[in-house]
């Protein structure tokens, strides 16, 4: 599936509107050697998709977004992003061109979080760009309304909420106008009414036209932030790739991927199992006659 082209590729030229923003073969990362988190990963990623990477913890998922981000290179396979080698940003080639065009939100907002108020930290991007004073004020307004949060500019981050520390963090990287946005289990230890802001939020970015990559074990919000869905398993492999109805539909799938739980017990001749959901404990009733 493609999308609009995207411009102001690191090597300074447009990346073929016919070629995927992110192309991964044979993928593996491994900590310190030891320690595998992603094996055998083929993917490739649109211009314009809106991606969920959904996975069970330890799946993989804030691995293989640090390494779409090149903040990691792969310890064996290749990854091309908007062009470049992936391993050539990771060593800093190109890096600060490529990071205007690719923005990570971690799932920890503290990590992105650290001026003394919120408009120093939307505006710290911009101004290491060299931006004029007028550029900068535009960028940065145009983030903080973009996430609703105009009236936070002068508050310092630790007196923010946990729900208001994460919008002021892609706040902080839609100043600079990517477009590729990586997020890292965004709606995680938001209460209810935050959680669904966000959500709402994200799907205007989508519809901004900007391509979204956003990792999440949170099956409920999957049909509204994403087009497209790709599991991974606990060993950090790909195993389905489809449209969100299809996967959410897979019970089994689910099950296996440790995404839903599965509870079993009888109501007179009836076996019912319930799969829920692990995140959530949202449950659909699926009746199975003995």
């Amino acid at each position: 599936m493609t999308g609009a082209a995207v411009t102001g590729a690191p090597v300074g030229e447009a990346v073929d509107p016919g070629e995927p923003i992110f192309r991964l073969r044979g993928v593996e990362y491994s900590y310190a050697g030891r320690q595998t988190a992603l094996e055998g990963v083929d993917l490739e990623i649109w211009a314009g998709e809106r991606v969920a990477l959904l996975g069970a913890n330890g799946s993989g998922k804030s691995t293989l977004l640090k390494l779409l981000d090149g903040i990691l290179a792969p310890t064996a396979g290749s990854l091309r992003a908007l062009g470049l080698d992936i391993a050539a940003v990771a060593a800093g080639l190109e890096a600060f061109t490529f990071h205007r065009q690719v923005g990570l939100v971690f799932q920890d907002p503290d990590i992105q979080l650290f001026s003394a108020t919120v408009l120093d930290d939307v505006a710290f991007g911009p101004l290491q760009l060299g931006l004029a004073q007028d550029e900068v004020a535009e960028r940065c307004e145009e983030a903080l309304a973009a996430m609703e949060i105009g009236h936070l500019a002068d508050r310092a981050p630790f007196e923010l909420s946990g729900g208001e520390k994460k919008r002021a963090a892609i706040a902080s990287v839609l100043s600079l106008r990517p477009e590729v946005v990586l997020l890292d289990e965004p709606t995680a230890s938001l209460d209810p009414r935050t959680k669904w802001l966000l959500v709402d939020l994200i799907q205007r970015m989508g519809d901004a036209g900007r391509s979204l990559v956003i990792a999440t074990h949170e099956l409920d919000i999957v049909p509204l932030i994403a087009d497209r869905v790709v599991v991974l398993n606990e060993h950090g492999r790909v195993v389905a790739d489809g449209a969100p109805g299809s996967i959410l539909s897979d019970v089994d799938l689910l099950l296996s991927v440790n995404l839903i739980h599965e509870h079993l017990h009888r109501h007179g001749a009836t076996r019912h199992s319930h799969p829920h959901e692990a995140a959530d404990d949202v449950h659909s009733h699926v009746a199975n006659l003995t």
